[in-house]
């Protein structure tokens, strides 16, 4: 572990020599990931990715991408675009990625189970927003907006989220 992790405690998330209150998966933490589980996965885990939306916030960081009209991810166990970035028209299980409330507005992506997903094993674990503190999350880890941001702008490819 270094400075550049976010590092998951019974007091929040540290992350350069910052501790950040946060919100995990409704059912705790898990080393036993299955889809649809509630479950926050225990491991070391890369941050491969960030979104955000255009149209609400400037990009976090010059290699954020855009979370367009149209965008989904799937959680379709049994489709070959499980756990991945897919497109409207898509009929199969799926969360909207731009949302009508600020949750999404900025996500940053880990390697959980991704790029080569294990139909089951879960779908993608993002850094969100959280709903209000407290909240649990479907096993994502999520913050308060301003603080999301402060995260957002300091993270580099090779930071990773540490859940123990």
């Amino acid at each position: 572990m270094t400075p550049q992790d976010l590092v998951l405690t019974p007091l929040g998330v540290r992350f350069q020599g910052r501790r950040f209150p946060c919100t995990i998966g409704r059912s705790g933490v898990t080393a036993q990931k299955v889809e649809g589980d509630g479950a926050t996965p225990r491991g070391v885990h890369r941050i491969v990715g960030m979104m955000y939306r255009p149209d609400r916030i400037p990009p976090p960081r010059p290699w954020a991408q855009p979370i367009r009209p149209g965008d989904l991810w799937s959680d379709a166990t049994g489709d070959r675009a499980y756990n991945s970035l897919v497109r409207v028209p898509y009929t199969k299980s799926h969360e909207v990625m731009r949302r009508a409330d600020p949750m999404y507005d900025l996500v940053i992506l880990t390697d959980w189970n991704f790029p080569d997903a294990t139909p089951g094993r879960g779908s993608a674990i993002f850094i969100h927003e959280w709903r209000r503190p407290g909240w649990p999350t479907a096993g994502c880890v999520a913050f308060r907006r301003d603080h999301l941001q402060w995260i957002a702008a300091r993270i580099v490819h090779n930071t990773q989220l540490v859940i123990a």
